[in-house]
């Protein structure tokens, strides 16, 4: 048993089954570090591009893509044709701000509630009550974590690794659910 730092107790020792906040601090690999051990810089990435600058503002951009919907359908998993893509989904933008921003759905009997609420309306049906995190390093840059949601996350179209975290760049996009997408941005 481990504890959150909202004080619950979960059998997971990477993430609450509450609240779902990291527990304990977290290394590359997304496995949880003892609790002595302060939050290591994630390495920048092999592939070429520039490292988001320490002090910069970000925001993730959210809004409902169609191309990713339309490549969600072809995939013929059971439920997908049951989703319509929305008639009208306003863009969102959060700011992003703290050590960790949980991505997911408004959960009060789970206790779950997330900074980056994907409730709707539109609710976006294939987006778990707790999808992504998104952390922050100490040099100011951002990276996500799908700790285990039941469609997985992409970045930049391609699926990343349940519970491995990876490095993000300005720009990027990460898509969850039936038809949503969080655009990673610099601003300011």
């Amino acid at each position: 048993m481990a504890t959150c730092p909202s004080g619950h107790e979960s059998a997971d020792d990477d993430f609450c089954d509450v609240c779902g906040f990291a527990i304990g601090p977290m290394d590359v690999r997304g496995a949880a570090a003892p609790p002595t051990v302060p939050r290591p810089v994630i390495p920048a990435p092999q592939a070429p591009g520039p490292r988001m600058p320490s002090g910069a503002g970000w925001t993730a951009v959210v809004s409902a893509d169609r191309a990713y919907y339309d490549s969600v359908q072809a995939t013929n998993r059971p439920g997908a044709g049951g989703i319509s893509f929305p008639v009208a989904c306003p863009q969102l933008r959060f700011r992003l701000a703290g050590a960790e921003v949980r991505v997911g759905r408004l959960s009060a009997h789970s206790g779950i509630d997330p900074e980056i609420d994907l409730s709707g309306p539109p609710s976006d049906p294939g987006v778990s009550r707790l999808h992504a995190v998104l952390l922050e390093a100490a040099d100011g840059s951002w990276s996500v974590v799908d700790p285990g949601s039941a469609n997985g996350t992409l970045v930049n179209g391609t699926e990343i690794p349940r519970r491995q975290i990876v490095p993000l760049r300005d720009g990027d996009r990460i898509h969850l659910g039936a038809w949503t997408e969080l655009r990673i941005v610099r601003e300011g």
